[in-house]
């Protein structure tokens, strides 16, 4: 196979943000044989760094749309602040109402401006599936589709559920880890496998399509790393 091809085309971007108050990065991964005349869908990843390294996100994507298995797709990884993360992606916490601006009219324009769009998928792991669910459920105009890697759905999370009475629109894909089930937050623990459980049936009571999968694992990137392929097939494989 030709080197070119295996080789990743990754930039990286830096955004002045009006919201944040500060510089905030994102990297875009571009598909083999990329081609600026056309749209592509987008993935727009929080935590876009751990999921570019630890979950090997443009890897595997590249690995995969070069056996076929995969149409060509684009990654948005958007770099988190890891000292205001919880703020940040919590549903309602401090700084989450500006997070969710500076997603939504700075970072989508930004990305849409330079690159054709035919559509968007949101991923998130942990509080990341969080945000990315609320953004869905906030702008159903933009956003119709979220893989969520073990979401942390807290109880604030499923009142915004509970306040949709449908949600014909929304596809989502769940995983989560059986090994889920005290997962260490601050000084208490969550259990995560009940949590999604429940945000599966609360989504599939307001009619969402949700596709949900529960295997052995923790809540770490060793465990999400490993069922990425058959997230983004799910997305993105070749019908």
């Amino acid at each position: 196979m030709d080197e070119k091809l295996r080789k990743r085309t990754i930039l990286r971007r830096e955004l002045e943000s009006a919201y944040l108050k500060e510089t905030r990065s994102y990297k875009v991964y571009l598909p083999p044989n990329y081609d600026s005349n056309r749209a592509y869908p987008v993935l727009y990843a929080q935590d876009g760094e751990q999921f570019l390294n630890f979950g090997r996100g443009a890897t595997i994507a590249q690995e995969m749309i070069l056996k076929n298995k995969l149409l060509p797709f684009i990654i948005v990884a958007v770099t988190v602040s890891r000292e205001n993360r919880t703020e940040e992606y919590g549903t309602g916490r401090s700084r989450n109402h500006i997070y969710k601006s500076f997603f939504l009219e700075e970072i989508i324009p930004a990305v849409e401006q330079e690159f054709l769009v035919s559509e968007r998928v949101l991923v998130g792991d942990s509080l990341g599936g969080t945000v990315s669910l609320d953004l869905a459920l906030d702008r159903p105009d933009l956003f119709n589709k979220v893989l969520s890697l073990s979401g942390a759905f807290y109880p604030e999370v499923m009142k915004g559920v509970l306040r949709k009475p449908k949600l014909p629109h929304l596809t989502i894909y769940m995983l989560v880890g059986l090994q889920e089930t005290a997962v260490p937050v601050g000084d208490k623990t969550a259990d995560f496998l009940s949590y999604n459980r429940e945000m599966k049936q609360l989504l599939e009571q307001r009619q969402a399509f949700v596709t949900y999968t529960e295997k052995e694992g923790g809540h770490d990137w060793g465990f999400w790393q490993n069922q990425l392929p058959d997230a983004l097939s799910f997305f993105f494989g070749v019908k």
